[in-house]
């Protein structure tokens, strides 16, 4: 084998370039290789069309954490969040309902539609604060086992009880609640206007092959919420240049500790020897050696490709075989002449400077997750759109813009395969929905990428391209993410670790697995 090393990450999306940071801070001789000729997996910035620049895969940024950002310098290597100012939900009778950053604007806006929702919005805001809060240490440790006796995982678990003890009974059964009921019910308890409960149940359906009434997507909900940019819940931001600026600014980081990152390198195993990782044997033949192997791909190609299930106790493989990914996210990017012009509020404005979210009710949310559920392709789609040109001009050529669009639902296993016609077909109906509440859209389109889940796994390398790497779902959070007894960043391969969002606490740009599986690495080679 050729050079060593003190630790090879697998993978340059942006936890695994944390993970990378963190060992090269503490003095570790670090290399990542990535298969791509970009870094940042899914958090990517490229020239689709020239000119054109976009956040191809993933497009806001609300959930990096704060100590990341602190603890790693990202400002100094060119990280700089811009705020989305407003939420815009066109209606089909040409009504709209607006979600401002200012609290007297949004109280406004709100009693347009209900007076009592007007009140109703800051005690929910408060609370879902403080459910956030609560939630909040459970982000920031490793997750013991509770079958376990070792001392650490006891005294682990022993911290959690006296947490939720000091919660108080009130906000405990708030937030088991939150843990257990679908978005939909939950919001019903707080809210009368369907195009409100519709938009914020949005929040717990992403990513996720389960619509608003589905039991557990009320948590969804809150992991969305739990955004913050300078400490603040639930601000949600633009990075200046796309999200591939963050992976920049982290692998800037990276680099200037010391770790050396590899593009145009495809692992092809981990080779292992008496149970234990040790290095990684590259596409092109090249093997490299190191003293332990961090995977930041997901636990399906970790594990049963890397690696291979032979090398694995069985009801391991098992377990893994059965971990649900389910990819129902697709995107589709736009090149514009000229911005969107909406009914409900026509000409330019603030509203375009913030995300614009096709979600009128909640029925509508369920029968596009009615179409999925079989097999198909939602024909009226859940749409969350952002104009990042309107917040960052240099993403398009002057007087031109870029529009991203997350949508819901394209299933991975649709009827009869993803295949030219029908992603096509896909990107028509998406088109066709949003142009009902811009009629300008088609004729201002100058070029459009349409990318299904079977692209973000051809292109990125996740499985049935989930963008959180395996549902975010009650039975695969905390200790049982992604299989009980390994929740902790280790794996059964002496020498291997998992540093994706595969692991505890799971997807959006957050970078804490990273964080979180580097501590784990030096607590035990200290």
């Amino acid at each position: 084998m050729a050079t060593s090393y003190d630790a090879i990450v697998i993978g340059g999306g942006h936890n695994g370039l944390v993970c990378a940071a963190y060992l090269a801070r503490a003095g570790r001789r670090v290399l990542v290789v990535e298969r791509r000729e970009v870094i940042g997996g899914a958090a990517v910035s490229e020239e689709i069309f020239p000119g054109f620049t976009f956040s191809v895969f993933s497009y806001v940024v609300s959930l990096l954490r704060p100590e990341i950002i602190r603890e790693l310098e990202l400002p100094r290597h060119g990280l700089h969040i811009l705020p989305l100012e407003s939420t815009l939900t066109p209606l089909p009778n040409g009504d709209y309902l607006a979600q401002w950053n200012d609290q007297d604007q949004n109280r406004r806006e709100l009693a347009r539609h209900s007076s009592r929702d007007a009140e109703a919005v800051e005690e929910f805001g408060r609370l879902m604060h403080e459910m956030a809060r609560a939630v909040k240490p459970v982000l920031g440790m490793v997750p013991p086992d509770p079958a376990s006796l070792a001392p650490r995982d006891l005294a682990s678990l022993a911290r959690l009880a006296r947490h939720f003890r000091s919660l108080g009974a009130g906000k405990f059964h708030a937030l088991w609640k939150l843990l257990t009921m679908s978005a939909a019910d939950y919001l019903d308890e707080w809210f009368e206007t369907e195009v409100l409960k519709a938009t914020k149940s949005a929040s717990g359906i992403i990513g996720t092959l389960l619509g608003p009434r589905s039991p557990g997507t009320a948590y969804v909900l809150l992991h969305h919420y739990m955004g913050e940019i300078d400490g603040v819940f639930r601000a949600w931001g633009f990075a200046k240049g796309g999200n591939g600026s963050v992976s920049a600014a982290i692998a800037g980081a990276a680099r200037a500790f010391g770790a050396e990152i590899r593009t145009n390198a495809p692992v092809a195993r981990v080779p292992v020897e008496n149970g234990r990782a040790v290095g990684v044997a590259l596409e092109s033949g090249e093997e490299i050696r190191a003293k332990l192997v961090v995977s930041g791909a997901d636990p399906r190609q970790t594990f049963l490709e890397l690696v291979g299930g032979e090398q694995l106790p069985a009801d391991f493989v098992e377990a893994i075989r059965r971990f649900k990914f389910r990819g129902c996210s697709g995107k589709v990017n736009l090149a514009l002449g000229e911005l969107p012009n909406f009914t409900c509020l026509p000409g330019n404005g603030p509203h375009l400077r913030g995300a614009i979210s096709i979600s009128p009710s909640v029925d509508y949310l369920e029968r596009a997750y009615d179409d999925a559920k079989y097999g198909e392709f939602s024909r009226r789609p859940y749409l969350d759109i952002v104009i990042p040109s309107m917040i960052d001009p240099a993403m398009a050529p002057p007087g031109k813009h870029v529009m991203s669009i997350f949508v819901q639902y394209a299933p991975y296993h649709v009827n009869g395969g993803w295949t030219d016609a029908r992603r096509e077909a896909f990107g028509d109906a998406v088109i066709d929905t949003l142009a009902e509440y811009a009629p300008n859209l088609k004729s201002a389109i100058l070029h459009r990428q349409v990318i299904t889940p079977a692209d973000i796994e051809r292109i990125v390398g996740l499985s049935e391209g989930n963008i959180f790497q395996g549902e975010l779902t009650l039975q695969q959070m905390f200790f049982l993410r992604p299989v009980p007894a390994w929740a902790n960043y280790k794996t059964p391969i002496r020498g291997l670790y998992q540093c994706g969002s595969g692991t505890h606490p799971g997807g959006g740009v957050m970078g804490a697995a990273g964080r979180l599986a580097a501590m784990t690495i030096l607590r035990n080679r200290a």
